[in-house]
């Protein structure tokens, strides 16, 4: 062991806390009414514009986020959604808090793979309040905005809190 095992140690470890938390039922009564979750991030890593963020997805923009994952991530598997059932059984605050849970496991193997941290999409869908489409856009250069100005954009308005 040479200086090589000193110098990580003067490195501070990166860490990354990601939350998903505050299930809300949008429109809810009507036939179009859905769950979105409120996913909360604080971070010291150097993968990330903001350090802090809080941004509210539905499960149908974890789905898009995921199938995008795979497709940039060649080999590297992508973590696995908690399944969408239509047959569940037990209260829908129990389905809620389950699909919670499984939506946070997904985050929190994803902001662990070097691989998937590079996508762009991923940021985004993290620390904008940018729709599926204005990703795509803002990831294509297509959008008004740079990735890193969309977050920064959106970190400087506070609208998260």
């Amino acid at each position: 062991l040479g200086s090589g095992s000193r110098m990580l140690e003067n490195r501070e470890e990166e860490l990354t806390t990601v939350r998903v938390q505050d299930p809300r039922v949008q429109n809810e009564g009507s036939w179009n009414s859905y769950v979105d979750y409120k996913i909360f991030l604080h971070t010291n890593s150097k993968a990330f514009t903001a350090k802090t963020s809080c941004v509210r997805r539905r499960y149908r923009e974890f789905v898009w986020l995921r199938r995008q994952l795979q497709k940039n991530a060649g080999l590297v598997p992508v973590p696995e959604l908690p399944g969408k059932s239509s047959f569940f059984v037990g209260s829908t605050d129990e389905f809620i808090e389950k699909r919670r849970q499984g939506l946070q496991q997904f985050l929190e193997k994803v902001v662990q793979n070097v691989v998937l941290l590079s996508d762009s999409r991923l940021h985004l869908f993290l620390q904008s309040q940018l729709s599926v489409p204005e990703i795509e856009a803002c990831v294509q250069g297509q959008g008004s905005q740079t990735v890193t100005e969309a977050i920064l954009h959106y970190a400087m308005s506070n609208c998260g809190w």
